[in-house]
C-alpha cells in the first residue's frame, strides 16, 4: 500500500463516533486498518461504522464507557482475541468543561477526571499487556494545547489534559524495552459538530459572528479541520514515524508560539 500503510493492523479508536475520532477511524481504515470504535453514542457509533463498511473496509463498534474498568478490560479482551493482538490504541474519548475554579464544582472535577483522566488510564492499562505479548504497538493519546498554555475558563479541561500530557511521557519511558511507542497530539480548536453546538448554546442568534471570533483566536486565521488531526495521528501510528516516541505534537495554526 505505500507509505503510512496500516494495512492488517488493528486499531482501537476512543470515542470514534464522531467528530475527530470519526475522521481517524475513516483514515486509518482508507490505509488498511481494521478499526474497533469504543463510544457511547450507538448511533453516531453505527454512522462512522456505516461510512467504513461501504467503502469495503472493516469496522466495529463497541458500546463502551471509558470510565468504567471492568467494561473496558472486557472489550479490549475480545478485541484482541478476535483480531491476533491490538496493535495501536487511539485515546481520543474526552467531554469539555467551561468555567474557572470559582465556577468549577466537585461534581464538575469529577466527572472530568473519570472520562479524560480514568479513561484515558483505563484504556492503555488494557492494552499494553498485549502490546507487550506482541513486543510492539503504538499509543496515541489526545491532548490539548490547554495542557501547556494558560485558557481563559477551562479549568478543569486543562487540569485533564495535563494529565493525558504527563501519562504519555510515563508510559513512552516505561515500555520503550517493550517496543512501544507513545505520543500524544495537542490540537487547538478544531472544527465539529461540539464546536457548533457549544456556539448555538451559549450564543444565540450570533453564531455566525463568534465562529469568525473563534476562528481568529488562532493565528493562521480558522479553525482546525479534523482531517488535518487525522492525518497527523496517522503519521505517528505509521512505521514512518518509528523513531518517535515520548513527544507532544501540537497542532494549532501558531497558537502557542505565535500568540501575544
Amino acid at each position: 500500500m505505500g507509505k503510512f500503510s496500516l494495512e492488517n493492523k488493528t486499531a482501537v479508536v476512543t470515542g470514534g463516533g464522531s467528530g475527530i475520532g470519526r475522521s481517524i477511524c475513516e483514515t486509518f481504515a482508507a490505509m488498511g486498518a481494521f478499526i474497533h470504535i469504543l463510544d457511547m453514542n450507538e448511533v453516531e457509533g453505527a454512522k462512522t461504522v456505516n461510512a467504513i463498511t461501504q467503502k469495503s473496509q472493516i469496522a466495529h463498534f463497541h458500546k463502551c464507557d471509558v470510565s468504567d474498568g471492568k467494561e473496558v478490560s472486557a472489550i479490549l479482551e475480545k478485541v484482541n482475541a478476535s483480531n491476533n493482538g491490538i496493535d495501536i490504541l487511539i485515546n481520543n474519548a474526552g467531554i469539555g468543561f467551561v468555567g474557572n475554579v470559582e465556577g468549577t464544582t466537585e461534581a464538575d472535577m469529577e466527572r472530568l477526571y473519570n472520562v479524560n483522566v480514568k479513561g484515558v488510564f483505563n484504556c492503555i492499562k488494557g492494552v499494553i499487556p498485549f502490546m507487550k505479548a506482541k513486543q510492539g504497538g503504538v499509543i496515541l493519546n489526545m491532548a490539548s494545547i490547554a495542557a501547556t498554555v494558560g485558557i481563559s475558563d477551562r479549568f478543569a479541561y486543562s487540569m485533564t489534559k495535563g494529565a493525558v500530557l504527563t501519562m504519555t511521557y510515563s508510559i513512552a519511558k516505561d515500555y520503550l524495552e517493550h517496543n512501544i511507542r507513545c505520543n500524544s497530539i495537542s490540537p487547538a480548536r478544531v472544527h465539529t459538530t461540539f464546536v457548533d453546538g457549544f456556539i448555538a448554546k451559549n450564543y444565540p442568534g450570533r453564531e455566525k459572528e463568534m465562529f469568525e471570533t473563534l476562528s481568529k483566536t488562532q493565528p493562521i486565521g480558522r479553525m482546525g479541520k479534523p482531517e488535518e488531526i487525522a492525518n497527523l495521528a496517522l503519521y505517528l501510528c505509521s512505521d514512518e514515524a518509528a523513531f518517535v516516541t515520548g513527544t507532544d505534537f501540537p497542532i494549532d495554526g501558531g497558537f502557542i508560539k505565535l500568540n501575544g
